[in-house]
């Protein structure tokens, strides 16, 4: 029996662990269960596990997912409104910092050296990743490895996810295995002051505020898998579809998302940043966690029941395999923009050595990336 706590002390712990949370969701899922349920026992471990069910079931971020649903428990919609928010917002104010710094002083050759080492070092970040993803997800499904190879190559060719794909492989999934399943997202608009919505280029209009929120919104519900898994989504869009950032700019981006801590998805809000300063951050934000928030507080008073469907994990493994080769394609088409010399492949492969033989945080393998970088930079 979990004991009783206040709501607000329950939003403080996810601050905490939002502000010091590094290693990824599978490290900030385990640290939940450790203090939530082993040490303070605030919360029972069966609903912990019924939480952690329902975040590998539904798209987007996983610990995020979880940190919601855990708030549900303990508050309604209110506490699941508030633990998001405590979740996410260190990140958030983090990501705009150094957005504003990358947005001021991104040309200057030191922060052109620093990225040129970073961006090498989250290409094999990355690689692990996907590797992990494979490896967890698909098993000896053979459905689901024909489903990654399928995406994997036709990401890698064409240099983006494609959605309906995605969502063909979950109908394929459910129709071998029996079952239907539906998505849905909301949308808002609104619009700021111009001197808060300048990015790298001129201020933003209301109906550029409006496309970042749907573009992020689509992104967070139908983006399966670890918080890497929404890299080639967001690839696919913000370089190849709708021009907002180029690749070197995009690369930038994922890194600042593993050098700050909670979810790894904050690295919507630099992207929203670069596009349309301050209210571009927070539409892309806004965007990405609405329909995670309501992928956890909609199906949450069922959750049992959904988890046991057949048909409702028949399309989670096809989505998640499709989206994990969908990852593994991105590696192939960013890694392109990123290694483009004998020093930056060295690193590359190092930190991928590094990240799968070792436990190195991976923050930290990003800042000695950056330190090489400065070293090394000849641009």
């Amino acid at each position: 029996m979990s004991e009783q706590v206040s709501l607000g002390r329950f939003c403080a712990y996810f601050l905490r662990l939002g502000t010091l949370g590094f290693g990824g969701p599978i490290a900030l899922a385990g640290a939940m269960q450790r203090d939530l349920v082993e040490e303070h026992r605030w919360i029972d471990r069966e609903d912990y596990v019924q939480g952690l069910a329902l975040a590998q079931l539904a798209p987007g971020p996983l610990a995020a997912q979880l940190a919601i649903y855990l708030g549900w428990i303990r508050g309604g919609v209110a506490g699941a409104t508030l633990v998001g928010i405590a979740f996410v917002l260190p990140s958030f104010v983090m990501v705009l910092g150094l957005s504003a710094a990358y947005v001021a002083w991104g040309g200057l050759r030191p922060i052109q050296a620093l990225f040129y080492g970073i961006g090498a070092a989250v290409i094999g970040i990355i690689a692990k990743s996907a590797a992990r993803l494979t490896r967890t997800t698909l098993k000896k499904d053979p459905l689901a490895w024909a489903i990654f190879a399928v995406l994997a190559a036709v990401t890698a060719l064409t240099g983006r996810e494609i959605v309906w794909l995605v969502l063909v492989a979950g109908a394929l999934a459910m129709a071998a295995k029996g079952g239907i399943g539906r998505t849905a997202a909301a949308t808002v608009s609104f619009a700021l002051p111009a001197a808060l919505a300048t990015g790298l280029r001129d201020a933003a209009s209301p109906d550029l505020l409006l496309r970042i929120f749907l573009f992020f919104a689509k992104a967070g519900a139908f983006v399966f898998g670890s918080g890497l898994a929404i890299v080639p989504f967001l690839y696919g869009g913000v370089v190849k579809e709708l021009g907002w950032l180029n690749e070197r700019q995009f690369l930038d981006a994922v890194a600042v998302a593993m050098i700050t801590p909670g979810p790894v998805v904050i690295t919507v809000a630099f992207i929203g940043y670069l596009v349309a300063g301050l209210a571009g951050a927070t539409a892309a934000a806004l965007g990405v966690f609405l329909p995670v928030w309501l992928f956890v507080v909609l199906p949450a008073p069922y959750v049992r029941r959904l988890a046991a469907r057949p048909s409702v994990t028949a399309f989670v493994l096809g989505v998640t395999a499709a989206a994990t080769g969908a990852l593994a394609g991105a590696v192939v088409v960013i890694a392109r923009g990123a290694i483009h010399d004998v020093p930056t492949a060295l690193i590359a492969a190092s930190a991928l050595v590094i990240v799968w033989k070792t436990k190195t945080p991976e923050p930290l393998v990003v800042a000695v990336a950056g330190g090489l970088g400065l070293l090394l930079f000849r641009g």
